[in-house]
């Protein structure tokens, strides 16, 4: 009777791949705080955020009529994203205007687009 490769492979620590995964290892806050961007992204409606908001800077007004949403739904929405720092807001007078944080959401927005877009 053969063995299954993952029964076998149990038998066999792989003493300097452990040990380059665990110093590899990212510190736990680190850990914790991409799981939170990643789950935040995971929203349709806060996807359709980031696009517009990778198009143009914005304000709540104009977002939630580019997305027929109200402006309270999208604010709320932009308070999520704001809190993560994946958008940020820049004051004009008694005008709030958000745009991306910075070009790593822009590039990670663009990379998981690319990704699903390709076949």
């Amino acid at each position: 009777m053969e063995e299954s490769t993952a029964e076998s492979c149990c038998n066999v620590v792989h003493v300097e791949t452990v040990a380059l995964v665990r110093e590899a290892s990212l510190p736990e806050q680190e850990v914790t705080e991409l799981a939170a961007v990643f789950a935040v992204l995971g929203d349709p409606t806060r996807i359709r955020i980031l696009r517009a908001l990778s198009v143009s800077e914005m304000c709540v007004c104009d977002l939630a009529a580019a997305l027929q949403m109200t402006q309270s739904a999208v604010s709320h929405q932009l308070r999520l994203l704001r809190n993560l720092r994946i958008i940020k807001r820049r004051k004009s007078g008694r005008m709030n205007y958000y745009s991306l944080d910075d070009d790593h959401i822009l590039n990670l927005f663009e990379t998981g687009l690319h990704h699903v877009s390709h076949r």
